[in-house]
């Protein structure tokens, strides 16, 4: 069945079918729902004219650049997936078997798939309570740790959790004197920063991801920044297959299909236009959700979105014994009324696929993981839908209380 783009052109926003539309229970109100509209339709519809729908092309070109200008590093190369972004990085700096990489137990599954990927296992690192980041704290120990057990630490990968920069300026300076090379997994924090230095820019190598419900989307892609050429060519070159420039298929090694599309850079480049005012929007609903729950006791926002963070989710901390409510309470009244909301990252030490890598856990991870909601967040959110959210939020409250 053919994939059907719809376009409202009475709100000129872009969709796909929702899940409703292949049989599945849908919400009304998402969690962070594709901010796509007209731009983007120009963009895309410019691209197929030019004849450039191929793999490559001027595009994907310029989406590079631009990535690169934004961020302020020297290279970046546009891949489809950050995970491909990780896997590419981490082969970049030699990581491969017989080696860890420290890696946060709270983040996305893909952090740690991509360390696996290049024969290297994960060893887990928990959670500052109060931001849901790396706790750099920890870091010092576990290095130490694992070198004194003979074990040969490859890379560490923060991740910039909910798009708010790990504290860089504690961490960077901690790694560098254990000889260990970082990989900012900054999947979630395009236009966010640390100390005024944009994230992305952080260690040899960082990645970013376009997926569906990031800040900007190509409805799927990433791209591995740098300011080291070698190592960006180098990633070029495995995500092409690894193929030399010869008129026949030349392949000197194994490489990897990585590569992102033309067309989808085509919609990245609008999507980076709009990237500002998309983020101010983001800022907007996490102040509204601040203003909410600023009264409410054993309730807090994670984190601390100041004007550095792109505030990609708008997480909430719940104590139950002092709120007199769970977390999952409120999803399920969310839930109820056709409003998407997520449990904060389920630690991945508690995750089947690693329950047995080890590393430096407090609990922290876990007690954000029992206790966090993910609200709806997203820069599509129409002024309806936001007060329907609070109005909704406001009444649970009313009924808990």
């Amino acid at each position: 069945m053919p994939l059907e783009v719809r376009l409202n052109h009475r709100s000129g926003n872009l969709s796909l079918p929702t899940p409703r539309d292949a049989g599945r229970t849908t919400h009304e109100i998402y969690l962070s729902a594709p901010d796509v509209g007209p731009l983007e339709e120009s963009f895309l519809v410019s691209a197929l004219r030019s004849g450039w729908a191929a793999p490559a092309g001027p595009e994907l070109t310029a989406f590079e650049r631009e990535i690169a200008e934004r961020v302020g590093v020297n290279a970046a190369v546009a891949l489809s997936s950050g995970t491909a972004a990780l896997h590419l990085a981490l082969l970049g700096l030699g990581v491969g078997p017989g080696q860890v990489v420290v890696v946060p137990t709270l983040t996305f599954v893909a952090t740690a798939n991509a360390v696996t990927y290049t024969g290297a296992r994960p060893a887990f690192i928990d959670s500052d309570p109060a931001t849901g980041n790396i706790d750099v704290s920890l870091l010092p120990e576990l290095l130490e740790k694992l070198q004194a057990s003979g074990q040969r630490v490859g890379a560490v990968l923060p991740v910039d959790i909910f798009g708010t920069c790990a504290d860089y300026s504690a961490l960077l300076p901690i790694c560098a004197a254990a000889g260990v090379p970082v990989v900012e997994d900054a999947a979630e924090a395009l236009g966010s920063a640390h100390r005024g230095r944009p994230a992305g820019s952080f260690g040899a190598a960082a990645a970013l991801s376009f997926n569906g419900n990031k800040v900007i989307t190509t409805s799927g892609g990433g791209m591995l920044l740098s300011d080291d050429r070698v190592l960006v060519e180098r990633a070029r070159f495995l995500s092409t297959q690894a193929r030399l420039p010869v008129s026949h298929y030349e392949h000197p090694e194994v490489g990897y299909n990585y590569r992102l599309s033309n067309l989808l850079a085509a919609v990245g480049r609008a999507q980076l236009q709009r990237l500002d005012e998309m983020i101010r929007r983001r800022r907007q609903v996490r102040e509204l959700y601040a203003n909410l729950f600023a009264t409410v006791p054993g309730v807090r926002l994670l984190g601390n979105c100041d004007d550095e963070a792109n505030c990609w989710l708008t997480c909430i901390v719940v104590e139950p014994d002092r709120a007199g409510w769970h977390a999952a309470e409120l999803a399920a009244h969310l839930a109820g009324h056709g409003i998407e909301s997520r449990p904060i990252w389920k630690p991945l030490h508690l995750q089947a696929a690693y329950e047995n890598s080890g590393g430096l856990l407090t609990g922290a991870a876990q007690r954000l993981f029992e206790t966090g909601l993910a609200l709806p967040s997203g820069s599509m959110l129409s002024d309806r839908q936001r007060a329907t959210v609070l109005k909704t939020i406001r009444a649970f409250l009313a009924a808990s209380g």
